[in-house]
């Protein structure tokens, strides 16, 4: 199976973290309204992002756009794994996945000359956080010590291991940022489970790997469809525009 390409852009991975943290840091002052125009501002900072990185990629985080609002209405609204400042789903937090994904993938391929690394380092990291969370840190974290041991195993086997680590490491900074400042908070137990729960979970880059995984499986059969939908036209409009030169 052919590994996916991912860009070297260095600086896009810089402004895209430094416009999450902007934006996480201003919403914390603003009301439901004014989350609207965040929401508005992020997706147009992302449709600039899109215009900068190969389609295959593009598409990858529009995919990821979709699986992870999914993802987040299920585990923010009805399950209440975890819950927003203002109880909502923030306008600005399906295209910040898109964001997320898009610096993750450009970090991997700035770093793409030390793959692996950058795969050392995040698995090192993830497996420290996972140990911590059982034994060191003040509250209690087994069910990300669970996730840091399946996003482990995505770093070791895992068709695109690159990706999942420079998403993890994006992922990471953000739940700690985020979580920090009160943007979102996670519950101590997984509602109906006794399982406990880190603030942010160690694991929680786990859940990412798998809207990653979903956008490069799918990313490539939307393409194909686009291509062969694009060369149906074409072919439907030749016909009708070489009959009209031939009768003028």
């Amino acid at each position: 199976m052919r590994r996916p390409t991912v860009p070297r852009f260095g600086a896009l991975t810089v402004c895209l973290v430094a416009w999450l943290g902007v934006l996480l840091a201003v919403d914390t002052q603003v009301d439901a309204r004014r989350q609207l125009a965040l929401g508005a501002l992020t997706w147009f900072v992302l449709w600039l992002a899109c215009r900068r990185v190969p389609p295959e990629l593009r598409v990858q985080a529009l995919v990821v756009v979709v699986v992870a609002t999914c993802a987040e209405i299920v585990g923010s609204l009805v399950w209440g794994v975890y819950t927003y400042r203002l109880e909502n789903l923030p306008s600005f937090v399906p295209p910040a996945h898109g964001l997320v994904y898009l610096a993750g993938a450009a970090l991997a391929g700035w770093a793409a000359p030390r793959r692996e690394l950058l795969v050392r380092i995040a698995l090192a990291l993830v497996l420290a956080w996972g140990v911590a969370g059982v034994t060191v840190l003040p509250r209690s974290d087994v069910g990300g010590a669970l996730g840091a041991g399946l996003l482990a195993v995505y770093l070791l086997r895992g068709r695109a291991p690159e990706i999942y680590a420079g998403v993890f490491l994006v992922v990471a900074w953000l739940e700690l940022y985020g979580t920090a400042i009160g943007t979102w908070q996670w519950a101590a137990e997984i509602p109906g489970t006794s399982v406990s729960l880190g603030n942010p979970p160690s694991g929680v880059a786990s859940g990412y790997v798998w809207f990653d995984i979903v956008a490069l499986a799918v990313a490539p059969r939307l393409l194909a469809l686009a291509r062969a939908v694009r060369k149906g036209r074409v072919r439907a409009l030749t016909p009708a525009t070489s009959t009209e030169d031939t009768s003028s």
